[in-house]
């Protein structure tokens, strides 16, 4: 069961695209989770994608080279962006949901340098002063370390070509692309992992001389 795999935390793939580094400042503009699940032989899969776009926050800078970078027009109609709190709840609803059923305590946030996305997050709900949320308040796994043990690259788009995951730099810079492919990558790391004879459930397998 994936509840005993980690602890009897839930990984979830997260990703934000911004309009700025400064979480308590800067606008979070994009915002997508992946929920992941654990088949009968304890091989982590893709589960289901959620996402959705934000309206910059009252007061909410925007840094013309962050908006450059992303392509992101925080304005445009098309994008059909939601109030801050109305985003964070179409994302954590799923997430309480999939804790709730994998018979998890808590979610933790996967997250390629996972402390940008944790932050901005955790902003967030600071702001909209949301009650229920299902992540850890600081612990994170980051595929960028995951991805330097494993492949020596640390850039998302190097680790996954490392990996055999397609990548797309077109595609990317998308909350929504950018989550599924680390989601790709961390199930690919950790299911990896368990082929070379790591956590089998029980013990740390190189815990014997």
């Amino acid at each position: 069961m994936i509840s005993e795999r980690f602890r009897g935390y839930l990984p979830v793939i997260v990703d934000v695209e911004t309009a700025g580094f400064n979480n308590a400042t800067d606008a979070l503009l994009e915002v997508a989770a992946v929920i992941i699940d654990m088949d009968d032989d304890g091989v982590l899969y893709v589960r289901d994608s959620i996402a959705a776009n934000v309206a910059p926050f009252a007061g909410a800078n925007l840094e013309k080279a962050a908006l450059e970078f992303t392509g992101i027009d925080p304005f445009d109609p098309q994008r059909e962006a939601m109030a801050e709190r109305d985003a964070i709840d179409k994302i954590f609803k799923p997430i309480r949901k999939a804790v709730k059923s994998s018979g998890c305590k808590r979610a933790i946030l996967v997250g390629h340098n996972a402390a940008f996305d944790l932050g901005f997050v955790n902003a967030a709900v600071a702001r909209v002063e949301h009650k229920r949320n299902p992540f850890h308040p600081f612990s994170t796994f980051d595929t960028a370390t995951l991805a330097g043990l494993a492949y020596g690259q640390t850039v998302l788009a190097k680790a996954c070509l490392a990996a055999n995951i397609s990548f797309s730099n077109k595609e990317a810079h998308s909350a929504l692309y950018d989550a599924q492919k680390t989601a790709e990558l961390f199930c690919h790391i950790v299911n990896r992992w368990q082929e070379l004879g790591g956590w089998q459930g029980e013990a740390f397998p190189f815990g014997e001389d």
